[in-house]
């Protein structure tokens, strides 16, 4: 057996949930992402006459007419950001309320399509908010679904919580010198607290 084939079976479980994390991630966030957007964009023009003057043109924004849907929208782009930081069940639960999110975000767009608004009415910018609550909606639900198998990130950054050895300073480190506040950020530490 080569050394190619033993790296790709040791290499092969946390490949694929790599994969499905980041599938998951990009889903959400582009999902979201989109349905943000569009929310922002003119739904409807109101047009009013004003006798011989030109008619005055009142535009709504999807935002205009369904304020929280681009407030669900910030919430699932942060969501989908945040499945990277969690594990576990959290990260389950948290798969979880993004699908929620998901559609209740496609459920403002599908009403903003068949809804009767006043003036013209652009129903593009409600069918790509709809698709937006869609994807961020199967982003999540792969999340609940798979994402407690899924790699977490990196303990590098967390604090290894070993104590000082018995003869060292107990300083903070700024006040024992420049080096020595360098060397304690090297190895994690605050060199602002004793």
């Amino acid at each position: 057996m080569s050394e190619r084939d033993t790296a790709g079976e040791a290499g092969t479980p946390a490949a694929p949930g790599r994969r499905e994390l980041t599938y998951a991630v990009l889903l959400s966030l582009a999902g979201a992402g989109l349905a943000c957007w569009a929310a922002t964009r003119t739904w409807s023009v109101e047009v009013t006459p004003r006798g011989s003057l030109p008619s005055a043109r009142q535009g709504h924004t999807g935002a205009d007419l369904l304020p929280w849907l681009s407030a669900l929208a910030l919430v699932g782009l942060a969501g989908g950001g945040a499945v990277l930081a969690t594990r576990g069940r959290v990260r389950r639960l948290l798969g979880g309320l993004l699908a929620l999110l998901g559609a209740a975000v496609a459920a403002g767009g599908g009403y903003g399509l068949v809804a009767a608004f006043d003036g013209e009415v652009s129903r593009q910018w409600p069918a790509l908010c709809l698709l937006g609550g869609v994807l961020a909606a199967l982003g999540g639900a792969l999340t609940a679904a798979r994402g407690q198998r899924w790699p977490a990130m990196g303990a590098r950054y967390e604090r290894s919580g070993t104590e000082a050895p018995a003869g060292a300073d107990r300083r903070p480190a700024t006040e024992r010198g420049t080096r020595e506040a360098w060397d304690a950020l090297d190895r994690g530490e605050d060199p602002t607290v004793s």
